[in-house]
């Protein structure tokens, strides 16, 4: 099921656009999350020296003998103070803490970085106040203060920034693909929509070459297909039209003269002579009557009409019982088919007659396959080569074996077959039966 909705145009461009705006949100959501934890580290880190450079300009202004009271104070700030013994190991390089500090302060300040000791971050006392310095990240100042007092401050670094909750992503994420879907869906729907319609013209056109023109709306790329459709629609219309006219009156105009050549060879005293020439003139008048038929299932001019499949063949089959000819019929359909009855009869009137003249019988079988009225007839002859299955169907197309000139065969019966099922979007196939014969199924799209 997935495979076919991916197969098909709709499902494509849901599917690529869904994939290129989920893409970019998680490019857009990448990035907002490092500028995110970027600006929180700043502001953290701003708010820890401005914390700190407080409290070092406030230790300034006491009395020395008041000091060692607010450094214990410390530890409730996030940090730890103590007066400097002397011992302390300055680094060369300040760090970046040190370097802000030391920007912070005004003139008269002098900041260095000190390399921590083991205790330096360890918690101010066993109850570990909301003060409390991480031993992981902690960071060992010296500030020399306007009086030149010497304080070392153990300050902890910034707390990590916090992580939206997984659960929390996730379901603005289903909420967003969601949407997205939606959307693709609705673009998607109003894109390939149009392309539906044309190609369901573009089928009707061969059932129905007089099928209304599209109409010419919608944005601009579509109302020029749809103009584009309808001028060669009404190209093919008269290219259709103007070939069989030309078939139906030089096979109209025909008949005039063969009908004066028949009368005329009446007259001729040979009575052999006179026969050969009646026999070759009423080949020619029979091919005649086929151009026109051809020419006739070409134009589609016949409207089309529900129709019960069922009574037809079975109408037909009794035609050809009372005429003498071995016919059997099996199964039913129980469809029905918009269709055109002159038409249709004239398609399997063909076929039948094929099967008799060139198998001697026909054993008729209808179906209803896949929405499709199946009628399979199948003659007692000896088939034919599977490399003449496709040139039968051409015009004036004749097999020496079984269509002589005794028989009356023109060529032209199955291309009107074919012809007329093609205008039904249907099909006609042959092919040789396992158990002898030539089999022929029509099929043709019905509704129950």
């Amino acid at each position: 099921m997935m495979r076919q909705v991916f197969q098909s145009m709709t499902g494509r461009v849901v599917l690529i656009l869904v994939a290129g705006v989920v893409a970019s949100a998680l490019l857009t959501l990448s990035l907002g999350m490092s500028e995110r934890e970027r600006m929180i580290s700043q502001f953290r880190e701003f708010h820890s020296v401005e914390r700190v450079s407080q409290f070092i300009q406030s230790l300034d202004t006491m009395e020395p003998e008041l000091r060692s009271h607010y450094l214990k104070a410390a530890s409730r700030l996030g940090m730890r103070a103590e007066l400097a013994s002397g011992l302390e190991d300055i680094l060369d390089e300040p760090s970046r803490m040190a370097t802000r500090l030391s920007n912070r302060l005004p003139e008269g300040y002098t900041v260095s970085s000190v390399r921590p000791r083991d205790t330096d971050c360890a918690p101010p006392g066993p109850r570990q106040p909301q003060g409390r310095i991480d031993r992981r990240s902690c960071e060992a100042l010296m500030v020399t203060l306007q009086d030149g007092s010497e304080v070392k401050l153990t300050v902890s670094a910034p707390r990590p920034v916090p992580v939206t909750p997984n659960g929390e992503i996730l379901t603005y994420g289903a909420m967003f693909v969601l949407f997205v879907g939606l959307l693709a869906s609705i673009v998607a729907r109003m894109t390939i929509q149009p392309l539906k319609h044309l190609a369901q013209a573009a089928t009707e056109l061969g059932n129905n070459i007089e099928r209304p023109p599209l109409p010419e709306r919608g944005s601009t790329e579509i109302r020029q297909a749809a103009a584009a459709f309808n001028a060669m629609q009404t190209r093919i219309r008269h290219h259709i039209k103007q070939r069989s006219h030309i078939l139906g009156a030089i096979t109209h105009d025909l008949q005039t003269p063969m009908t004066r050549l028949r009368l005329r060879l009446e007259k001729v005293d040979d009575e052999e002579l006179r026969g050969r020439l009646i026999a070759d003139l009423s080949a020619m008048q029979t091919m005649v009557r086929e151009g026109l038929d051809l020419a006739r299932s070409m134009e589609s001019a016949e409207p089309l009409q529900r129709l019960d499949l069922d009574s037809l063949v079975e109408s037909l089959c009794e035609d050809a019982r009372d005429a003498g000819q071995s016919v059997a019929l099996h199964g039913n359909t129980g469809a029905s088919l918009m269709a055109r009855p002159v038409a249709l009869r004239r398609c399997l009137t063909n076929l039948l007659d094929n099967a008799v003249k060139y198998g001697h019988a026909a054993k008729v079988e209808t179906s209803l396959e896949n929405g499709f009225a199946m009628i399979r007839i199948r003659d007692q002859g000896p088939g034919i080569p599977d490399a003449f299955m496709e040139k039968v169907f051409d015009p004036f197309y004749r097999m020496e074996d079984s269509r002589s000139r005794e028989t009356g065969g023109t060529g032209l019966g199955l291309t009107i077959a074919r012809s007329i099922a093609e205008q039904h979007g249907g099909t006609i196939s042959l092919r040789n039966h396992p158990a002898g014969g030539l089999q022929v199924t029509l099929a043709l799209p019905a509704s129950r």
